[in-house]
């Protein structure tokens, strides 16, 4: 039975089971955690602990009005952090948001100050150039930019100015290290729609058959990605304003307003309210450590699953749990995704945008049905209090005031987003694959059930370059097969995303082709129709199984039955054989910046970890799991 407000009495028992099992395997890494959370929240704000000429330079910029506040103990001060830039347009809007924050802060009787920045790459930019070697490793190098801006110890709370890939899981793991400080995140909005997405793949997959020339392509690229805001279709950007929402780290129904709109504009200021109201001066003290929790980190899984969300957060979700002391694992998210439906078609998953989807009910109905269904933890904290349940919610402005009113109880648009008991399909849009060849992750919601088994021989490359010459050449038309494109994860040259493989690989699968990808190397939200196997943990260049596939193996991907295996090949025959192809060298590996992160590379830990620098102790895994460690 289901209460009005579409909680259930019960959680659903697969659920309550991942989440004991986390909790348990958790329970030494998290109480230190929330030890060192709860010694650093102290008595009174650590700037009065200050030296005086410590104190001094932490103010001497304010106006008078503020330095006299600063000396004092009553007004919370907030740190923005943000990731402005204006080359990119998710993140050109946060322009203007500095001093509207800091006015909206000063009227709900704080402060707050622009702590610092942090870099905001763009992998649509970079995605085939020697720059997206550097993406993934931005995440952690934005962690550790938060982090500075916040070490100056002048801070009562924090307001994380962040949209894209690696920029808010950067924002959120910095912002975990100061797990004391009430912080809240500050979304920028889509940009409105432009050319519709599916007539955008069509234009690139008419290029990569060499059917129109550039000129076509940029004018359809161009009309897609058109104006400010975030990109709208359902990639990791997108994947990650849905997680910060259903984290409880935004305000509801603030994810997908979009960008220069009155809503907008209160959303932001609202936001900076809040923020004030959630430090211990303000009354409701809501360290993000104690929001982010076993339970929290479940139904952000949950909701990436339902959603079809962005595969890069197989990554993403892993190293943020362990900065808040939480262990998840990969086989949290194959057993989840066994039970949670897929409710949402975005592209690439379907036609729709975010904007489609937000008008459909969006987080708000998809936060109900999945409350309804047992499928998320209500008793969890966020910055608008206890309860999940506060996030079926959705702003509106009325004249100057903005409120939160009940959103929708039934989706406007069932082309888009169902409820969980009639969804698009009974599981999750992604799969964990396990067999010789390791362990990865591959993303169904965009994979039509006729391409999700293929078995064929294999063609190896260790570049992606490789496979596209190899295409042009038409050396891959009328055969199938399964590329296995290796020497890409985090060690061996900081796991690229490999989109542009995409066109190509849809090609020939159109033309009846059966084709297949296998890569320790990324494909992101963007991941499409052709089956994916990714993240292959062990990598390649660690000695993991990939290494020593040869061209004409069978591999068989099989995303129905979670299975990656060379069928005609033993893992003893494999373990044998001669690991061939090598990862670039240090003398190759240099130019784009990519020579200063030799570090990254020699230290990263595996994609299963999270693929983060930063020391992780996990605890044991449980006997009923597989874990697979580098060779």
């Amino acid at each position: 039975m289901t209460e009005r407000s579409g909680r259930p009495r019960t959680t659903h028992p697969v659920v309550a089971e991942v989440t004991r099992r986390i909790v348990e395997r958790s329970a030494v890494t998290r109480a230190a955690y929330l030890e060192r959370v709860r010694a650093a929240s102290g008595g009174s704000p650590a700037r009065t602990d200050l030296g005086c000429a410590n104190l001094a330079h932490g103010f001497a910029a304010s106006e008078p009005t503020e330095k006299l506040a600063l000396r004092g103990r009553v007004k919370p001060n907030l740190a923005i952090v943000t990731s402005y830039n204006d080359m990119l347009s998710a993140h050109q809007p946060f322009v203007d948001y500095p001093p509207v924050l800091k006015a909206a802060a000063a009227r709900a009787g704080g402060l707050a100050q622009v702590a610092g920045g942090v870099p905001a790459m763009c992998d649509g930019i970079t995605q085939g150039r020697d720059g997206m070697q550097l993406s993934l490793y931005s995440r952690d190098v934005i962690a550790m930019s938060t982090a500075i801006a916040l070490s100056h110890d002048m801070f009562d709370g924090g307001l994380m100015l962040g949209v894209c890939d690696k920029i808010v899981p950067g924002l959120l793991i910095g912002a975990l290290s100061f797990g004391h400080l009430p912080t809240v995140f500050v979304p920028a909005g889509p940009m409105a729609s432009g050319l519709p997405n599916g007539e955008k793949a069509r234009v690139r997959q008419l290029y990569a058959e060499g059917k129109v020339d550039r000129d076509a392509l940029l004018e359809a690229e161009a009309a897609s990605y058109h104006s400010k805001g975030t990109c709208t279709f359902y990639g990791t950007a997108n994947s990650n304003q849905l997680l910060m929402e259903v984290l409880g780290l935004h305000l509801p129904g603030s994810s997908f307003v979009n960008p220069g709109t009155p809503l907008r504009d209160a959303l932001t200021r609202a936001a900076a309210e809040r923020a004030v109201a959630i430090t211990r001066q303000g009354g409701e003290p809501t360290p993000i450590g104690e929001v982010v929790d076993e339970k929290a980190i479940v139904n952000a899984c949950v909701a990436l699953l339902a959603s079809g969300g962005s595969t890069n957060h197989t990554l993403h979700l892993v190293a943020i749990a362990r900065a808040a002391g939480v262990q998840l694992t990969w086989d949290d998210l194959a057993d989840l995704a066994a039970v949670v439906p897929l409710i949402c078609r975005i592209y690439p998953n379907g036609q729709a945008d975010v904007n489609h989807f937000h008008a459909a009910g969006g987080i708000g109905f998809l936060v109900h049905t999945l409350l309804g269904a047992g499928l998320l933890h209500d008793d969890v904290l966020t910055i608008m209090g206890r309860g999940l349940h506060r996030y079926t919610t959705e702003p509106v402005l009325r004249g100057d005031v903005l409120t939160w009113e009940e959103g929708p109880k039934a989706s406007l648009d069932l082309d888009v987003l169902r409820p969980a008991d009639d969804p698009f399909s009974p599981d999750g849009g992604l799969q964990v694959l396990r067999g010789t060849l390791g362990i990865s992750v591959l993303k169904t919601s965009a994979v039509k059930p006729e391409h999700r088994v293929v078995t064929a021989p294999a063609i190896v490359f260790d570049d992606q370059g490789e496979l596209l010459a190899a295409f042009e050449a038409g050396r891959l038309h009328d055969r199938d097969f399964v590329a296995v494109v290796r020497y890409q994860g985090p060690a061996a040259n900081g796991m690229p995303e490999l989109h542009k493989l995409t066109p190509a690989l849809g090609v020939l699968q159109d033309r009846g082709q059966r084709v297949a990808i296998v890569t320790d190397g990324r494909m992101s939200g963007a991941s499409g129709k052709v089956p994916a196997a990714i993240h292959v943990t062990p990598e390649a260049a660690l000695g993991g199984p990939l290494s020593r596939v040869r061209d004409g193996d069978l591999v068989t991907v099989d995303a129905e039955n979670g299975v990656l295996d060379l069928p005609g090949v033993t893992s003893t025959e494999l373990q044998q054989r001669e690991p061939t192809g090598a990862a670039p060298d240090g003398l190759a590996w240099v130019g784009t910046g990519r020579e200063l992160f030799s570090v990254f590379r020699a230290t990263v830990g595996p994609a299963d970890a999270g693929a983060s620098v930063f020391p992780t102790h996990p605890a044991p895994a449980a006997p009923s799991e597989v874990s697979f460690v580098h060779a």
